[in-house]
């Protein structure tokens, strides 16, 4: 039987662990080469190593997204390699200190709207070429409740996500007549990463679902003719 995406490329963002990580290994083994992008490499090199071992196929391109200009030579790297690129999944992100916005630290602050907002457009403006190229270009972006939902203490984040989810649906509306992508946020619900544990020290981890939860959905959505625009959360398993 034909995997749903042989012979697709995806690039997936802060894959060297959590959501991202799960992700990447879930396209990998549902066809797709996968480009692994992360700032730590030998969380990254743990990945591949498991897709590869896996019978699947990835490649791994050390990133930090808070450097503008990394972004722009990955571009032209795997345009150099590759005709297209058929999927992006933005997983990547920063969670600044949780602190009322009195006591903000502007330095956390500035690298959070760098990571989670200025990287995001910088990706879909550095890759809009080679996914006008593929016949089937889908851009998933992971978000947070707290994007459209403040929570107290949550100001820093909750700003950045609120301005990721803007550009994303922004981004949505430009290209749906114009080009084959589409584009859809995703809301993960309470999932076992380290990001959740930071913000939730005391919480047993046993009691939040698995980020394969996560990605085996967002797998799932991407076979499926979703709109552009598309928003949905992942529930907890039954």
């Amino acid at each position: 039987m034909t995997a749903p995406f042989e012979n697709q490329l995806a690039l997936v963002t802060g894959a060297s662990q959590g959501i991202g990580a799960a992700t990447a290994k879930a396209l990998a083994a549902a066809g797709a080469h996968v480009i692994l992008t992360a700032r730590n490499d030998r969380n990254l090199e743990e990945v591949e190593q498991a897709i590869h071992q896996a019978g699947g196929n990835a490649t791994i391109a050390p990133l930090d997204l808070s450097e503008g200009d990394g972004i722009s030579r990955l571009a032209t790297a795997i345009a150099n390699r590759w005709d297209r690129l058929d999927i992006i999944v933005i997983a990547g992100a920063i969670l600044p200190e949780l602190t009322p916005v009195t006591q903000i630290d502007q330095r956390g602050f500035t690298k959070a709207l760098t990571v989670n907002v200025l990287a995001t457009q910088a990706l879909i403006g550095a890759f809009d070429p080679l996914m006008k190229r593929s016949d089937n270009a889908r851009i998933v972006g992971l978000t947070s409740s707290v994007g459209h939902k403040p929570r107290a203490y949550w100001g820093a984040y909750a700003a950045s996500k609120a301005a990721f989810e803007m550009l994303l649906d922004c981004h949505a509306q430009e290209v749906e007549k114009i080009s084959n992508t589409r584009v859809a946020i995703v809301d993960p619900g309470a999932t076992r990463t380290a990001m959740r544990k930071r913000a939730y020290p005391g919480e047993d981890p046993q009691i939040v679902k698995p980020a394969s939860v996560v990605a085996d959905r967002i797998v799932a959505l991407l076979q499926e003719p979703f709109s552009t625009g598309h928003r949905e959360r992942v529930p907890n398993p039954d």
